[in-house]
């Protein structure tokens, strides 16, 4: 136990010291790029690389004091239990409201170390003040976990046993699902240091746009794959058989990452053409201040959700106070460099980068629906105290409306050419693309015609996924064509990575399109109370209860029932179970899942009453594809990542500078 002591002082005084740091980081770092001092700009960076350093240890001790279960500890008697698996003991150390305060700014702390490590392609002043911006962003972070969240805490007497953390956390899924929004939300937190610092030097380049667009692309991937992750939890742990369930907290993730997809084209227009400078500067603090919402909302305890991680509007109270200072203070110098900041060329109305920019306003508008779907409810239960709910209905009409034209412009763009353009012309490219998103139409209408108007929107949503599919192939077709006709064998050499990235994420939104519509429009669920021996027919497929018994694990105990999947040896085996953890007395659900490419078959069981036991099955047609495309989206945008372009010093890569205003 003194040693547990002596451990949770060490990380408490790591704190204080990162926070110092971060202050001395902000201060230095600011004045030297005001002074043009480079020892004042060194020392800055210097004091980045330490605190973060001095983050990493206290996070390494709070990880220390779960896996040795230190129950003079607050937050691990709160949320560390003896029967846990160590696994999950590590997991506990993030699956709370301090914990994962503490992993937020050891990202931020470690993304602010590696800009200022790097970053030595950019201006020395503009360098500077992005790891100044960053400082304040940890300072404010840290002060906020010390003064109103401390992880360190302690208790006297130790508790004799801890409480275990929500079993429904206990999961490798859960494990690993707020890392992965964590990097995508700080990633975020970076594209606003260097718009930041781009406004207060009041200069906007196409350098800065490809210094900006690694840390998009790494935020956009990992937010991706995070979402992708989550949503693949709920659907195997929560037992409803559904991958979506427009919950705030789902929202609140999905918010970013609308934002974020805007910002990543709309910074390849600025990169490649000069042009968008303040739109993509406005993208860049949005994507910020949208990143903070799902923050604000498991902390200020509004919510009653399983992603809730405390239930104190004080500190909910403080974070926002957070975000809109930042976001303020940043739209604020937005209002008065914007106007004087260059415009860029003019482009013609067919051209690529008016695909994005339509791109961009179809995002933006979906984004909207969401937000004023999340809030709305929560402003009316704040001022009238009436509680309302909105839920996929609302979505149905107000967010899937703008994702279809958005959906089919996606395979127009990479087709287009820059400035200008004709729409005979791009549509000649993508014939072959638009040839196999109507013959998937026309083959769905023909095998479900009976079904009226869910034939029709099958056939709209299996042709976006041909269209978006061949599109993303026909781009990479167009850059192997040779002057003499034929295809040259350059595939590896002379397509950028980007390129690769772009055709691979593009077509994993195809495949997320094709899971999206068979999941949501030829779902088939069967309800029955079975007895050993009996079978239901689940769209054709025969579902056989084998057996039910009792079973236990490290720290629950279940009621899990076999099932036969279809007969002979072709069958296989789906286990579900109903756990109880003794620890918590909480129950959950875990889902019996046959995984196939055409689809799963999901069973969900209940109680045992009368011999009989609860069971509801569902058939999930592709509802795999859903989360395969989504990884490959993810893995799309780690390939285009590793573009050499990004890794090319300045003086090779300089492009011609927007005008620059008076920065002082």
């Amino acid at each position: 136990m003194e040693t547990g002591v002596v451990a949770a002082e060490i990380g408490q005084f790591a704190l204080i010291l990162a926070l110092v740091m971060a202050v001395v980081q902000a201060g230095l770092a600011g004045a030297g790029a005001r002074w043009r001092d480079p020892a004042l700009v060194a020392a800055g960076r210097a004091a980045a690389m330490v605190q973060g350093a001095l983050v990493l240890l206290a996070f390494l001790v709070l990880l220390l004091l779960f896996v040795r279960l230190d129950l003079s500890v607050e937050l691990v008697a709160r949320h560390g239990h003896s029967a846990q698996p160590a696994v999950y003991r590590l997991a506990a150390a993030w699956g709370n409201h301090e914990g994962s305060m503490l992993l937020w700014i050891l990202m931020l702390s470690g993304f602010g170390a590696m800009v200022a490590i790097g970053g030595r392609e950019l201006r020395p002043a503009f360098h500077a003040r992005v790891v100044a911006v960053l400082g304040l962003l940890s300072a404010a972070f840290l002060a906020f976990l010390l003064f109103t969240s401390g992880p360190f805490a302690r208790r006297w007497p130790p508790a004799p046993e801890g409480a275990e953390l929500n079993p429904l956390l206990q999961d490798p899924g859960l494990a690993l699902h707020p890392p992965l929004l964590y990097v995508g939300y700080v990633g975020l937190s970076v594209a606003f240091a260097f718009a930041a610092a781009a406004l207060l030097e009041g200069r906007v380049d196409s350098a800065w746009a490809r210094a900006v667009r690694p840390w998009i692309l790494a935020a956009w991937s990992a937010l991706t794959a995070g979402i992708a992750l989550g949503s693949f939890w709920a659907y195997y742990e929560l037992g409803w058989g559904g991958w979506w369930f427009w919950d705030p907290v789902e929202n609140a993730a999905l918010l970013p990452w609308l934002v974020a997809t805007a910002l990543l084209h709309s910074a390849l227009v600025l990169e490649t053409r000069g042009t968008l400078v303040s739109w993509t500067l406005l993208l860049a603090i949005s994507a910020f201040a949208m990143s903070m919402v799902g923050t604000f909302l498991v902390r200020s305890g509004i919510l009653t959700s399983v992603h809730a991680f405390a239930t104190d509007p004080t500190r909910g109270s403080i974070i926002l106070l957070i975000i809109g200072g930042f976001t303020g203070a940043a739209l604020a110098l937005f209002a008065w460099r914007a106007p004087a900041l260059e415009r860029g060329s003019a482009f013609a109305p067919v051209s690529k980068e008016s695909g994005l920019v339509a791109n961009n306003l179809f995002l933006m508008a979906a984004g909207v629906a969401v937000l004023l779907g999340t809030f709305w409810p929560l402003v009316i239960d704040l001022a009238t105290g009436d509680r309302i709910s909105v839920g996929p209905p609302y979505y149905a009409l107000t967010f899937v409306p703008l994702v279809v034209p958005l959906l089919a412009l996606v395979s127009l763009g990479p087709v287009t050419r820059w400035k200008t353009d004709r729409l005979r012309d791009v549509m000649a490219r993508l014939r072959p693309a638009a040839g196999a998103a109507l013959l998937a139409a026309a083959a769905t209408f023909a095998l479900f015609w009976s079904a009226g108007w869910t034939a029709a929107l099958a056939a709209l949503g299996f042709a976006l996924a041909a269209w978006l599919v061949g599109g993303a192939v026909l781009a990479l077709l167009r850059r192997f064509r040779v002057p003499g006709g034929g295809f040259a064998l350059r595939l590896v050499r002379t397509t950028p990575a980007s390129a690769w990235g772009m055709a691979l994420a593009h077509a994993g939104l195809g495949m997320l399109t094709a899971g999206i519509t068979a999941a949501s429009l030829f779902t088939v669920s069967e309800v029955a109370a079975m007895a050993p021996g009996q079978a239901v027919d689940l769209a054709g497929r025969r579902l056989t209860l084998e057996s039910v018994g009792r079973v236990t694990g490290p720290n629950w105990e279940a009621l899990e029932a076999r099932f036969r999947l279809g007969d002979g040896p072709g069958g296989r085996t789906v286990v579900a179970q109903r756990r109880r953890y003794p620890a918590s007395g909480q129950q959950t659900t875990e889902a019996g899942i046959a995984f196939g490419l055409l689809g799963n078959v999901y069973v969900s069981v209940g109680d045992a009453t009368g011999g009989r036991l609860a069971v509801h099955a569902w058939w999930h047609p592709l509802v795999g594809w859903i989360w395969a495309g989504a990884l490959a989206m993810a893995l799309g945008g780690a390939v285009a990542m590793a573009d050499r372009r990004f890794r090319l010093p300045a003086a090779v890569r300089a492009a011609p500078a927007a005008v620059p205003v008076p920065a002082e």
